[in-house]
C-alpha cells in the first residue's frame, strides 16, 4: 500500500493537494499528539516538528515523514519538490533546538543538517522508505534538498 501511495505521492497533483490539506494534517497531529495524521492513514511514520520562526520568533509546526537513524529522526526538506526550501528547514538552520512529537511523546531535539557522504547514505535510506523523494529531487533541480537528523537532547 505504501509503495502505491508513494507512486501517487510523486506527482505534481499530489503535491498541490498536499499543500492544501497540510493544515488539516497539522491539526489532526496536534490534537492526537502525533498519534494520527493523514500519513498514518497510509502506514507512513509521521512526526510533528515544532520550530521557532527565524523572523517572527513564533512557534511553527509541520508534520513530516521520518525514518529513525542513529538514535534520532531523519526528516527531509523536500517542499514537495518546489524550487524553494521549506520554511521549517530555514528555521531549523537558524535555531537548531526544536520539539518533535512522535507517537504521543514529545522529544526535545537538535537539528543537524547532513552533508557529503552522510547525506547521500541517509538519502538512500529515506528514498527507500518514500521513493517519491527521488522525484521531488528531480523537480527541485536548482537546489539540493536539505536532509536533517533530529537528535534527541540528552536528559530529555
Amino acid at each position: 500500500m505504501r509503495r502505491v501511495f508513494a507512486k501517487v505521492g510523486s506527482t505534481r497533483a499530489y503535491a498541490a493537494a498536499g499543500r492544501l490539506v497540510a493544515p488539516l494534517d497539522r491539526w489532526m497531529m496536534r490534537v492526537t499528539g502525533s498519534k494520527f495524521g493523514l500519513g498514518s492513514m497510509f502506514g507512513l511514520r509521521t512526526l510533528l516538528l515544532t520550530t521557532v520562526g527565524r523572523t517572527s520568533g513564533q512557534t511553527r509546526q509541520v508534520p513530516l515523514l521520518y525514518i529513525e537513524r542513529d538514535g534520532g529522526y531523519v526528516v527531509i526538506g523536500s517542499n514537495w519538490g518546489g524550487e524553494r526550501h521549506p520554511g521549517w528547514s530555514s528555521n531549523l538552520l537558524a535555531e537548531p533546538s526544536a520539539l518533535a512529537t512522535v507517537s504521543g511523546r514529545q522529544v526535545t531535539v537538535r537539528g543537524r543538517l547532513l552533508t557529503g557522504a552522510e547525506r547521500r547514505e541517509t538519502w538512500d535510506a529515506v528514498a527507500a522508505y518514500w521513493p517519491a523523494y527521488d522525484k521531488y529531487a528531480q523537480r527541485a533541480e536548482h537546489r539540493e534538498i536539505r536532509v536533517f537528523l533530529l537528535e534527541p537532547v540528552a536528559g530529555d
